[in-house]
């Protein structure tokens, strides 16, 4: 059993949360965006350790890294995509501890190796396999922890809402990857999520199912703001939209943007 953590230090934020071998450092970049803010992941039990995403580049969260890490080698720096609020970081991050960054694409590395779908990567007694999992951005990937039957998501699952589609990301491939993520997950007897924002959930099924339902859900309303008369992005926004808060509206009509490019392809 993996054993989840209860946080140490606020009412239900993800700081301190995780397994048994994998533990969240809360980044101080909240908003709407970001829920509470990037967690960066810090996973092994051993003298060696893997630090994923390390977030903004934030000279006290790195810090504050660097201390929970308590004198223990960093033997890589993993990245589960490359937008700013997992990336920025990860080069300051890499000088501090003297690890290579790893990444799908190669402007984010610092080294020889990158990150691939079916990669293992060992530090001390830790394994992680990496899984890829495109759609909100194009390099996406996963992460599974055996031992804790957990797996890091990125912004590919979310502790909190549901996923946006960025500019370099598929709404094709992101469905694809719900697929492939909720099969793994009863497959592999998944415990637990490990997001990139917001805190750990603890049934991976039923938060696959609900995303794949609320997936589905959202291009039928988008089908029918169209019979509506509804002639774009912005539009659609307008009638699907109507009750959220107009600060998120700019990243609805990115997403909405991404679901008509898939409705056209069908």
């Amino acid at each position: 059993m993996s054993g989840l953590r209860i946080p140490v230090d606020g009412a239900g934020g993800p700081d301190g949360q995780g397994t048994a071998s994998a533990v969240a450092v809360l980044a101080p970049n909240p908003s709407p965006m970001t829920l509470d803010g990037t967690n960066t992941w810090v996973i092994g039990l051993g003298e060696s350790v893997l630090v994923v995403d390390p977030g903004p580049d934030d000279e006290g969260h790195l810090k504050r890294v660097a201390a929970s890490l308590a004198g223990r080698r960093v033997a890589a720096v993993l990245l589960t995509h490359g937008h700013e609020d997992h990336s920025a970081g990860a080069a300051t991050f890499a000088g501090m501890a003297g690890a290579p960054v790893r990444a799908l694409d190669p402007r984010h590395r610092l080294g020889d190796e990158g990150l691939g779908d079916g990669d293992v990567i060992v530090a001390g007694d830790t394994e992680v396999r990496v899984v890829a999992t495109p759609g909100h951005s194009f390099d996406s990937l996963c992460l599974w922890l055996p031992a804790d039957r957990a797996m890091l998501t990125g912004d590919t699952i979310l502790g909190r809402g549901t996923t946006l589609i960025a500019p370099d990301g598929d709404l094709g491939d992101y469905l694809r990857s719900l697929d492939r993520l909720r099969a793994s997950a009863e497959i592999l007897e998944a415990e637990a999520l490990l997001p990139g924002h917001g805190p750990v959930l603890p049934d991976p099924v039923g938060v696959l199912d609900a995303y794949i339902a609320h997936r589905r859900e959202r291009l039928e309303q988008i089908r029918e703001a169209i019979r509506r008369g509804a002639r774009d992005a912005r539009e659609i926004v307008e009638m699907v939209y109507a009750g959220v808060d107009r600060s998120l509206w700019p990243a609805a009509e990115m997403s909405v943007a991404a679901q008509l490019n898939y409705l056209k392809t069908l």
